[in-house]
């Protein structure tokens, strides 16, 4: 379909909306599906790096399944290729969800994109939904749970259902349709952008989220798709985490400070000690001061066992902090509880979108994944941290029901690269491996001691060189390449 062009007001306005991404209702004249408008400007990277770019908004329904006209907009940076003879366009999907393709290629991520264009034209999607798209699902109220008192799993999950009906009664009461926000209907977005564009097929790029995302893609319009390439993977079946995906990460931080002659001389039993921590403060909860962020005055915090589960589930994946997990969790034993209570105080207020919840309750789990979470969580020092308050929470949120099908595994012969790293408890390597099944053309490039999110693009040469070659039509590869990764060991003071 050829873009609609837009008045001077028109142009504006379109810019005005991607550089402040509001949560603005769409117009009230409701144009057909499909409905395509852009504007020429300049993209400018959190960094201050500017390159020429494509915005635009593509129309679609909000629910395919329903007779009403209602239409949202989808928001997109179109980076055009820097190749002589370029391929299909590259569809960049954000995890999450929530994440927006948008604010992935204004960030660290920016020279991805750019190294991206070598092989066609690059598109960063503001999936429905999320910051550049409208409407954009914000909750007016960020989450919030009194610093005075222990965080529990029953508490939270009050607070959480609490504060879920709001948001979700805030939304319906705007008359937008919460249960329309699932995976199915992103996956025909993509569709109806492809075919918007004139595009004959497209490549996907995904991570985290945008691979479950972008394997529904696969599934529904095959023929639309020419490659994909899947980083962190969350296979149909695999939207809640398992337990002990997690515990063997903590696992194999344990054997790398064994390994490590300084660091199992300071930590010779991390396990032990992340246990002990646990052990005493499911007994008994720590009282420690903080300043209110208010009015800079001291305040007490109270930390529970489910606060630290909670933050160390939550930072599993994270290189960073993987590295000094053992540090921590030997401060904790000692009683310094001071040192994480920033953490725990900023984790106690969270601003959230009502379409992360609207997707993931919409996408679920079968029961025998249900069931083997349970049987995890009593055996594994996190429990179920990691997925709550989900699925507890999703009886607040309005969703549709997957299809029978939808867990069940994709079969397809569109060449995949899937990209996972070892110490990735949220989306580790034995996901690919299982999606990969059903993939006959593809590769597994695994990276040995990385962790989530950037590390799965940016912890590595090897990352965009492998990805760039695959999207050019080079064979998916399968490959080990080593991330640094040490356990850090503090300088202890001199006598």
């Amino acid at each position: 379909m050829k873009p609609k062009s837009l008045s001077l007001a028109g142009a504006v306005e379109l810019l005005l909306i991607f550089g402040i991404f509001g949560a603005v209702a769409p117009a009230a004249a409701q144009p057909t599906p499909g409905l395509l408008e852009t504007v020429d400007s300049v993209f400018v990277s959190q960094a201050g790096d500017t390159v020429a770019a494509q915005y635009g908004f593509l129309w679609v329904r909000e629910n395919r399944s329903e007779e009403n006209d209602r239409m949202i907009r989808l928001g997109f940076v179109r980076f055009p290729s820097t190749a002589s003879d370029p391929g299909p366009p590259t569809v960049y999907l954000a995890g999450g969800p929530g994440g927006s393709g948008i604010d992935a290629a204004r960030g660290a991520r920016f020279p991805l994109f750019m190294a991206l264009r070598e092989a066609g034209d690059v598109i960063a999607l503001a999936q429905r939904g999320t910051r550049g798209s409208i409407p954009y699902l914000t909750c007016p109220d960020p989450w919030v749970y009194p610093l005075e008192q222990a965080l529990t799993r029953e508490a939270f999950l009050q607070a959480s259902l609490e504060w879920a009906r709001i948001c979700a009664d805030y939304w319906r009461g705007l008359g937008i349709d919460l249960s329309a926000y699932n995976t199915v209907e992103s996956a025909d977005d993509v569709e109806d952008l492809r075919q918007a564009l004139g595009a004959e097929q497209v490549s996907l790029v995904g991570i985290s989220y945008g691979t479950h995302l972008a394997l529904s893609v696969i599934r529904r319009h095959p023929a639309g798709v020419y490659r994909a390439v899947l980083a962190g993977v969350e296979g149909p079946d695999q939207t809640l985490k398992l337990p002990s995906s997690l515990q063997k990460v903590l696992v194999r931080v344990d054997s790398l400070v064994r390994a490590d002659t300084v660091a199992s001389a300071r930590f010779p039993d991390f396990l032990g000690s992340m246990t002990a921590v646990l052990d005493s403060l499911e007994r008994a909860a720590v009282t420690v001061e903080v300043q209110h962020p208010s009015t800079g005055q001291p305040i007490p915090l109270t930390i529970g066992k489910f606060d630290v589960q909670w933050l160390t589930a939550g930072s599993i994946g994270n290189r960073q902090i993987l590295s000094q997990l053992p540090s921590l969790y030997e401060r904790l034993a000692a009683g310094d509880y001071a040192s994480i209570a920033p953490f725990v105080a900023s984790s106690r207020s969270r601003s959230m979108l009502a379409m992360t919840f609207a997707m993931d309750c919409a996408s679920g789990s079968p029961a025998e994944r249900l069931d083997q979470i349970r049987r995890e969580a009593e055996e594994t020092l996190l429990g179920d941290a990691v997925d709550f308050p989900q699925p507890y929470i999703c009886d607040v949120w309005p969703h549709a029901a997957p299809d029978e099908d939808f867990w069940a595994p994709v079969r397809s012969g569109i060449p995949v690269q899937f990209i996972s790293g070892t110490l990735d408890g949220r989306t580790p390597a034995s996901n690919a491996d299982e999606v990969r099944l059903g993939f006959r053309n593809s590769g597994h490039l695994v990276l040995e001691g990385a962790g989530h999110s950037d590390d799965l693009l940016l912890s590595s040469r090897r990352i965009p060189e492998i990805i760039l070659s695959f999207l050019r039509g080079g064979p998916a590869v399968d490959e080990v390449t080593t991330v640094p990764f040490r356990i850090f060991v503090p300088e202890q003071a001199s006598p």
